[in-house]
């Protein structure tokens, strides 16, 4: 099973657009092949940084979803609205 986190910190101006845009493919996400959860997160200190946190089966399942349409989709319209670079890991569950 892996654990991915991403961190991504949005400009001021486009936080709320990001979560009201992640209402529409959370779902779409969510049934992508061998995806167990998927959850958001706000940091409580800084609102335009936002956390993914998706478990999967393994890296082959997390490696086709970036390869997918949706990804193919999703991941421009969300970089547009970046402040910073995000940050990704992958991690074991154990």
């Amino acid at each position: 099973m892996i654990l991915r986190l991403v961190k991504m910190t949005f400009k001021p101006e486009e936080t709320a657009n990001f979560l009201d845009y992640f209402e529409t493919i959370k779902d779409d996400i969510a049934s992508a092949p061998g995806i167990v959860s998927l959850r958001i997160y706000q940091d409580t200190n800084n609102s335009n940084v936002v956390f993914t946190h998706s478990k999967w089966l393994s890296d082959s399942y997390l490696d086709a979803y970036r390869a997918s349409e949706i990804f193919g989709k999703v991941w421009p319209k969300t970089k547009a609205l970046f402040d910073d670079k995000p940050m990704a890991w992958s991690l074991t569950l154990k």
